[in-house]
């Protein structure tokens, strides 16, 4: 699995690429953890794959996964989730929410995994 920085998080957002960023929190968490152009996709959704797949367009296209921190594995159970169901592009922002507020400024922290 693919892990990648702020820096290079802001450009894949930045750029005209289309990239998905997937929030992997419940929902009541997500306005906590949102990072703009964020989507809430909560891991324990019982058709997690299917579901990024249909915001993604298809399994092809780049996947960006978060959750609230470094310390949190949801993320890193989803990069694996999506990998085995036949993703081909699936990055993991391991810093979470809390990277991003700290680098970036655009989010509020919420309550972690």
């Amino acid at each position: 699995m693919k892990s990648i920085t702020t820096d290079e998080l802001k450009n894949l957002l930045g750029n005209a690429e289309s990239v998905t960023l997937v929030n992997t929190l419940a929902a009541d968490a997500f306005e906590h953890t949102r990072i703009p152009g964020a989507v809430n996709v909560p891991l324990e959704d019982k058709d997690f794959a299917a579901h990024v797949e249909q915001k993604a367009g298809g399994k092809q296209h780049p996947v960006v996964v978060y959750c609230a921190s470094a310390q949190c594995n949801s993320s890193e159970k989803a990069a694996i989730k999506l990998e085995a169901a036949g993703f081909t592009d699936v990055s993991r922002y391991a810093g979470g929410a809390a990277a991003w507020k700290k680098e970036a400024e655009e989010v509020e922290v919420g309550p972690a995994c």
